[in-house]
């Protein structure tokens, strides 16, 4: 098992990996009011897909086996350890809510990809795309660790390598032109504006702290300014009939 897996998943579970995941549920506002199917396509550590599954029907789909020794387990989901070839398996207009966090940064299929997501995604349903933003990985390179010339490098559109591979950086644009055909564009967040950029990681773990910030970026996440430097943009579409 890999030490950059270990390390991620501990990572996760800090306050600043917890708030990621709360401005997601905040940003998404998921009401408990009827039972919705939900994919979780490349869901990692399962945490999105296991939050949901407190009271709706979650697919998690999840092909890395070191990811998958890690998934939270709290309550009922379906786990899959397969990706793109069992998502082609599926059953079109099957699911509500579709989430794909961090993944076609990862992937040279991304419109084959997207378009599977689509076509399972019910009319009216939603898919949740989040995304690493361009911008928002420059300012956090240059202030939270000190590299300019990694943020040279990005701005420059370099090849960056992550623990996952060759990581690209897709634009907003090219994602909403891509989905036009099919999915209205609901809107974008940030997710990440400030809380990443302090290196003071004692503070983070007090409760003032915490609420705080999670306000503040609640706040600042529909704020167009901000959804610009954020160091991750969370990008909402709805399926049309």
């Amino acid at each position: 098992m890999s030490d950059a897996i270990k390390n991620y998943r501990n990572m996760v579970d800090q306050p600043w990996g917890r708030m990621f995941y709360e401005l997601i549920y905040r940003q998404l506002d998921i009401k408990d009011d009827r039972k919705l199917r939900i994919l979780d396509f490349g869901a990692g550590f399962c945490i999105t897909a296991d939050h949901y599954a407190g009271f709706h029907d979650v697919i998690a789909l999840e092909p890395n086996d070191e990811m998958r020794l890690f998934c939270v387990k709290n309550n009922p989901y379906v786990l899959v350890d397969k990706g793109i070839d069992h998502l082609m398996t599926m059953e079109d207009d099957s699911f509500d809510l579709v989430i794909c966090h961090n993944v076609l940064e990862y992937t040279p299929d991304k419109a084959k990809i997207l378009d599977q997501l689509v076509r399972v995604t019910k009319p009216e349903g939603i898919l949740s795309i989040v995304k690493h933003n361009l911008y928002g990985r420059v300012m956090a390179s240059a202030v939270l660790s000190d590299d300019p010339k990694m943020a040279l490098s990005l701005l420059n559109q370099e090849d960056e390598n992550s623990m996952f591979g060759k990581r690209d950086v897709y634009s907003n644009e090219w994602l909403i032109k891509l989905l036009e055909e099919k999915m209205d564009f609901v809107d974008t967040y940030a997710i990440r504006t400030f809380f990443g950029l302090s290196s003071n990681n004692d503070i983070k773990y007090t409760g003032d702290w915490y609420q705080s910030m999670l306000e503040l970026e609640t706040k600042a996440c529909s704020i167009d300014e901000y959804k610009k430097v954020s160091f991750f943009n969370h990008l909402i579409f709805k399926k049309r009939f």
